[in-house]
């Protein structure tokens, strides 16, 4: 069964009530994952995070490379969409985290490339950017995270600049029924206890949140509705890995409000 927009209209960790509530604890669970974030994604996706970053900016290309282009990363962790969006030349990247120790992984990868991509701590639901600044806004693994999805589109939409894309990289429901359920067995029994077994007893509950916080997040068609009513249009999404993820591209309508 799909999904609705009421249904899931923001992350919810068990237990945790109210947007800032959700917030505050969404940021220190991403405190304590943040020194062994990359290994665990790579452990845990089969080393698939990288090809999914990979044909995000691939797909991404013709939005990217004119030069003057704003692109802005958001919910950057550890910065490897940031980075790979980088190499390709034109577009000036920054990337843009509220958690300040992904943010402190993502300056060491990023002065280990000799990349010059700017980095500043911030809210993605209160991004400190001016109405149709970017040309383009990016989020990888990070928007289901999100205290409220539509207040993140709204705001991703109010930065963008008339005509300027939004690209949502996010894990999805697998349309196939037999894999969805060998999908939810290694995501809810398999995942939690390898991701505490490389991140320590203390890190038990993120490996928990994690994959439900999948199976609560709107699926592949529920969330282009949503971008489409918060002011997106030629949205589109493309399925990778079986529909495992989904990436979410649209265009922010010359009469969208602000």
């Amino acid at each position: 069964m799909s999904n609705t927009v009421q249904s899931a209209p923001g992350s919810r960790p068990k237990g945790v009530e109210g947007e800032q509530q959700v917030g505050r604890w969404v940021r220190r669970m991403f405190d304590g994952v943040a020194p062994r974030y990359d290994l665990l994604n790579h452990v845990l996706s089969g080393n698939m995070d990288t090809f999914w970053r990979a044909r995000t900016v691939k797909l991404l290309a013709g939005e990217i490379t004119a030069p003057g282009t704003v692109v802005v990363d958001l919910c950057c962790g550890s910065g490897d969409l940031m980075l790979a969006l980088a190499k390709r030349r034109g577009a000036t990247v920054f990337g843009t985290d509220f958690c300040h120790p992904m943010l402190l992984e993502a300056s060491r990868k990023r002065a280990a490339r000799s990349a010059a991509t700017p980095l500043f701590e911030a809210d993605a639901l209160n991004l400190p950017l001016a109405a149709d600044s970017a040309n383009v806004l990016s989020v990888a693994f990070g928007f289901r995270n999100l205290a409220n999805y539509e207040r993140g589109l709204r705001e991703m939409c109010r930065v963008l600049k008339p005509g300027g894309t939004a690209a949502i990289l996010e894990f999805s429901t697998p349309p196939n029924r037999a894999f969805r359920a060998f999908y939810d067995f290694y995501s809810l029994r398999v995942l939690p206890r390898i991701g505490a077994l490389l991140s320590g007893r203390d890190a038990a509950d993120a490996y928990r949140y994690l994959p439900e916080s999948v199976r609560r997040f709107p699926d592949a068609d529920t969330l282009a509705m949503l971008m489409r009513q918060c002011g997106f249009t030629n949205v589109r999404y493309h399925r990778m890995t079986f529909g495992i993820v989904a990436l979410h591209i649209g265009v922010k309508s010359p009469h969208a409000s602000k």
